[in-house]
């Protein structure tokens, strides 16, 4: 059977009454739900979760005289749970999350893409959805935000923002992601266990290799947890020991290009300047345009025979991108750290961040130039 959003929806709802069946100590209902939720997306891992633990009986509600209840159905059906009262520690709305916390959850919840997950679509570049991806964390860390099902939609919007901002992810992911008849073709499965054992591995491709709390601290001016860098280290030993054979290989590929790098140097001669000085360039020069200052060799009077107006627009390109570049980190650092001191409540921190200098983007205003990058 052709699985289709519709089908995928259905399976949820059927996923949520079975849940309820069983709050209710309907298990054979239950049951039947399970299985209708299957029916209509076998690969629904929530519903295959739930229907282990109730064939393993591990929802028997018991007597008043101590006794577990059984029914028809290897002790499916059993009495109605008495409801218990909601733990003192639990969240609760008004107190610990707000109720337009709540609705973000569980809006995110209900997203079927990464590109819905952020607000964004195909056509949005990386810094919208890093923009994006920021506003969301912001509201959602589970530090701020207490609401039930924070972390899972705070590490939503981490894989989003993770596989969207990589180049080749977002290709795939743009070619595969939703549609899951092309995948169901892509696929060289033919049975139906082995189309979702590939289905399976094929999403777990679409999630990122840091925790959600790492691309934050990456987003926002932090470093990476000790803990978290060693296991990534053990988990690319692993699989770098696994594949021994194809790791000898990149390494020999590797090895070559370095060779060839190191023999293709001799065949270059040195550039005509350089933008700092040193002691192989210590004549200082600026150009006609701009009088941007650069530096040459002391024969480049008698050496360089080519067009000047050529040379120092080179030189003026090189210094404005330059600049550009470095005026575009002083920014997201700044805004970073703005940011930052906004979700923390922190007066002093914000007017120390507003306060914090940007003098590549001071330089090309001097210069008539805008501060904005084309990438």
């Amino acid at each position: 059977m052709t699985i289709i959003e519709g089908n995928i929806d259905a399976s949820e709802q059927c996923v949520d009454l079975a849940s309820k069946e069983i709050s209710n100590g309907n298990l054979e209902k239950a049951e039947k739900l399970l299985l209708k939720a299957l029916k209509l997306y076998p690969t629904n891992r929530k519903a295959e979760l739930i229907l282990e633990k109730l064939k393993a009986g591990r929802f028997n509600t018991k007597t008043s005289n101590g006794s577990t209840t059984t029914g028809n159905n290897d002790g499916i059906h059993q009495r109605r749970r008495p409801t218990t009262a909601p733990k003192a520690d639990e969240p609760k709305l008004g107190e610990d999350y707000t109720q337009e916390q709540l609705e973000i959850v569980q809006k995110i919840k209900k997203c079927k893409d990464y590109y819905e997950v952020l607000g964004c679509n195909k056509e949005s570049t990386d810094s919208e959805i890093k923009k994006a991806y920021k506003k969301l964390a912001l509201q959602l860390h589970p530090d701020k935000n207490k609401a039930p099902g924070s972390a899972e939609a705070f590490k939503a919007i981490g894989n989003a923002v993770a596989v969207l901002t990589d180049a080749e992810k977002r290709k795939s992911y743009d070619l595969y992601g939703k549609d899951e008849t092309n995948l169901r073709r892509s696929s060289s499965f033919n049975n139906y266990s082995g189309f979702r054992n590939h289905e399976y591995a094929y999403a777990r491709g679409f999630e990122s290799e840091f925790t959600a709390e790492e691309l934050f601290n990456m987003f926002f001016g932090g470093g990476f947890p000790q803990q978290a860098t060693q296991a990534r280290y053990r988990r690319y030993q692993h699989h770098h020991e696994a594949q021994t054979g194809q790791s000898s290989l990149a390494f020999g590929l590797i090895l070559l290009f370095i060779i060839v790098s190191m023999l293709s140097t001799f065949f270059q001669s040195d550039p005509m300047y350089s933008l700092s000085p040193s002691s192989k360039y210590p004549l200082e020069r600026k150009t006609i345009n701009h009088r941007i200052p650069y530096y040459v060799k002391e024969n480049f009077g008698s050496e360089y025979q080519g067009s000047m107006s050529r040379l120092e627009s080179a030189v003026e390109e090189e210094y404005i991108m330059n600049m550009k570049r470095a005026c575009f980190s002083e920014k997201n650092y700044r805004e970073a750290m703005m940011s930052r001191a906004r979700s923390f409540g922190s007066r002093t921190q914000y007017a120390q961040a507003q306060a914090l200098k940007t003098p590549s983007c001071d330089a090309l205003y001097r210069l008539g130039i805008s501060g904005r990058t084309s990438y």
